[in-house]
């Protein structure tokens, strides 16, 4: 649940946040021809987004770190020309095509905004489910919870930061955009940097380098950067809500002029709220998240001869058991046992073919793979496939399980 309240306010905040910059600067600009091409360009972003996560689920049409690189180029591009658009550059000499071309870049803007972030966010869902899983479970519905959440999160501080910076000034929000666009504008480059450097496309060199580690290691302080301009915002608005000064004649007017100074508070403290949310899902939930799980230790058993032997009575508990044996090299070689039902165990390494030797732990009567925090279907343990211990043969003999030690030997590189 967390991870995905963490990815989603990670990876789609900011594209949030600069939609709403760009919608309010249009509405400040009272161009309803830019509002409708501004409208365009985010119903273009989503379509094709749809589409994009569509191809990408079902074929390999979609390379998708060269289109990103595609995408990124071009709302560069787009960004260059909307601060020379924006601060009138072309404005008193070709006034018409100025606001042809400021137009199209807002509306080209936003739709790559929206292709670069909302296919990821798409796609979330489709992790949801491992195979063999019900989208009926409680795992399922946690995970559809936090990724709900991050959206909320997303849209409602979204939303409150246009309502704020409708009732500011043009130039404070253009003041604001443009520096916000400008520091998503070293990330995106950073991004591109870092592609063209691992393809051997640009040469290395250590400006380079240093310049891609700082940006790929403060990654989030791109976000928080953006968050700390744009929230100039409502506390701007917060202080001149403060000490309203349009003039009255009657109470009705001055208790309109006081609900509307309401009203600007609450949405101000709407944009705080989302912050402050955001903030701590990218720090203390993520530290809580991501906290080392430490495995339960090993339990003894028996070896006699080729063979070790466990009583049943000793794993009959319904709860997760492991154990190791240690192979001819003397790796350790993890194994785990469950008893799913009245007559069926799963057995199988502490290991699967996707993650690795990091093993499993139990977490609220659920096996949990510790690397993906994937929740395993106790029924399919014991069997091939997916995030699965890799399975390990066994028999019942005279109230004990038996398991050969030469099936532990064969899989002993898997814990080198």
């Amino acid at each position: 649940m967390l991870k995905y309240l963490i990815q989603v306010v990670q990876n789609s905040l900011t594209t949030g946040i600069l939609l709403a910059m760009l919608f309010t600067l249009a509405h400040l600009n009272n161009k309803q021809r830019q509002n409708k091409w501004l409208f365009r360009g985010f119903v273009v972003g989503v379509v094709f987004a749809i589409i994009l996560s569509f191809l990408k689920a079902t074929t390999v049409l979609i390379n998708r770190e060269y289109f990103n690189i595609g995408i990124l180029s071009v709302a560069i591009f787009a960004a260059i020309l909307f601060y020379m658009l924006s601060w009138g550059v072309f404005q008193k000499k070709m006034p018409v095509l100025h606001e042809r071309i400021w137009t199209g870049i807002n509306a080209t803007l936003v739709a790559s905004l929206l292709l670069y972030c909302l296919p990821d966010i798409f796609l979330y869902p489709t992790e949801f489910v491992m195979t063999g899983e019900s989208i009926f479970g409680t795992d399922f519905l946690f995970k559809m919870i936090g990724y709900l959440t991050g959206l909320l999160i997303v849209g409602l501080a979204g939303l409150a930061l246009y309502k704020v910076g409708r009732s500011l000034t043009f130039q404070s929000v253009r003041i604001l955009l443009t520096i916000i666009l400008l520091v998503n504008m070293v990330k995106q480059i950073a991004t591109i940097a870092q592609f063209l450097l691992a393809r051997r496309i640009i040469p290395m060199s250590k400006g380079v380098f240093e310049f891609i580690k700082i940006a790929v290691n403060y990654n989030d302080f791109f976000l928080y950067g953006i968050m700390a301009v744009t929230m100039l915002l409502p506390v701007a608005l917060w202080i001149k809500s403060l000490h309203p000064k349009e003039t009255y004649v009657n109470p009705a007017q001055h208790r309109r002029i006081r609900a509307t100074s309401r009203r600007q508070r609450r949405w101000c403290a709407v944009v705080a709220v989302g912050y402050i949310l955001a903030v701590l899902s990218l720090t203390a939930v993520r530290a809580y998240d991501q906290r080392e799980v430490v495995l339960s230790p090993a339990e003894p058993m028996d070896i006699v001869g080729s063979e070790i032997v466990i009583p049943l009575e000793s794993i009959s508990d319904g709860h997760l058991h492991r154990y190791i044996y240690t192979a001819s090299n003397g790796t350790e070689v993890r194994f785990i046992v469950i008893k799913k039902n009245t007559v069926a165990f799963g057995v199988g390494l502490d290991a699967c073919d996707i993650c690795g030797p990091t093993g499993y732990y139990e977490r609220e009567d659920e096996v949990i793979c510790k690397l993906c925090d994937v929740v395993m279907n106790k029924s399919t343990i014991g069997f091939k496939g997916g995030c699965n211990p890799v399975p390990l043969s066994y028999s019942l003999e005279g109230g004990s399980m038996v398991i050969q030690t030469q099936n532990l030997e064969n899989e002993k590189s898997r814990f080198e």
